[in-house]
């Protein structure tokens, strides 16, 4: 919830009133004063779109003047031509300047590492940390695309105190997270500044083409294990295969599913979770399915190991959470 909150920090800072976009997106604005609450990656795409779309301004309020809508890509097809990693993004940070009068972007070397750097001009703009999460890992994957996803970071640094929801930045930011710094930086390894850059036109389009969601939700890649996984699961509602059945669905054995999975930083049983969560969260909010019938969906033996399990990945009973949604 805190990452919803911040979304909606820029228009709030505006006096602006959120009810509208959180109708968008189906959040129930109870669940706002509930720290604990979550809302579907779907929800939270949708919440991201409807911003940018009603209000006509990619940077959601931040800044102090709107970064129009196509400033993105804008920002992207500058890169075209360029013909290593150093040019393109010298390119698309000049462009990002172009834009707005609040902040540059800049490649800064120490040692064997390059950090691409968020330096705030308007000291006035540079307070939430929303803001930080977002534009860092915006113009990280432009970088990471760029290198055809296969540039990895060493390290973050952010321009901020560790915040309350700093344990969920494991799945937004790829590498080691540091706090307090006096810049926001992502930093990597200084050879693939002479990497090449080989996309053209039609790749640009399809970059673009789900670039918003993309860059605001975390993804894994398509053959990722846990993809597959979540897959599966999907497709065998409501049995919810086991950890064995799924093994052999995939072609290999349970300890090899087991091990991989760990590779990525998940278990079986949180990939269980988070999608019996989320299908939990869109039911309670939009129909009147009982809690018997919702536990019986989800595989859960009785009602009441469902919402023993709810609470504990929510922080809400289910009907609780109902409620605050009504």
């Amino acid at each position: 919830m805190a990452f919803v909150r911040g979304m909606l920090g820029g228009v709030q800072a505006r006096g602006d009133d959120i009810a509208p976009f959180l109708a968008v997106a189906q959040i129930p604005a109870a669940l706002l004063e509930q720290a604990s609450s979550r809302v579907t990656g779907e929800q939270y795409v949708a919440l991201f779109h409807a911003l940018v779309d009603q209000r006509e301004d990619e940077s959601l309020g931040f800044l102090s003047r709107p970064l129009k809508r196509g400033s993105f890509a804008l920002i992207t097809r500058s890169a075209l031509g360029a013909q290593d990693l150093q040019t393109a993004m010298k390119r698309a940070a000049k462009t990002m300047q172009l834009l707005q009068d609040d902040l540059l972007l800049e490649l800064h070397a120490e040692g064997g590492r390059v950090g691409l750097r968020l330096r705030f001009t308007n000291p006035s703009v540079a307070e939430p940390v929303f803001l930080h999460e977002m534009l860092v890992r915006v113009f990280w994957r432009l970088l990471a695309w760029f290198a055809a996803g296969k540039l990895r970071p060493i390290r973050f640094d952010f321009a901020f105190e560790i915040p309350a929801h700093a344990g969920s930045y494991g799945r937004i930011f790829p590498g080691l997270c540091e706090f307090g710094h006096q810049h926001t930086t992502v930093w990597f390894d200084a050879s693939w500044l002479t990497h090449r850059v080989h996309w053209d036109e039609v790749a640009v389009r399809m970059f673009l083409a789900d670039a918003q969601s993309n860059v605001i939700l975390s993804r894994t890649r398509d053959d990722a294990i846990s993809n597959r996984v979540r897959d599966h699961l999907r497709r065998t509602q409501p049995s919810w295969a086991d950890l064995g059945v799924t093994a052999s669905a995939l072609h290999m054995s349970a300890a090899t599913l087991q091990r991989r999975l760990a590779l990525e930083g998940v278990s079986f049983q949180s990939l269980k979770d988070e999608l019996r969560r989320d299908i939990a969260i869109v039911r309670l909010n939009g129909s009147s399915v009982s809690l018997i019938e919702l536990a019986q969906e989800l595989g859960f033996t009785d009602s009441t190991a469902f919402q023993r399990a709810f609470k504990s990945w929510t922080g809400s009973a289910p009907g609780a959470y109902r409620k605050a949604g009504g």
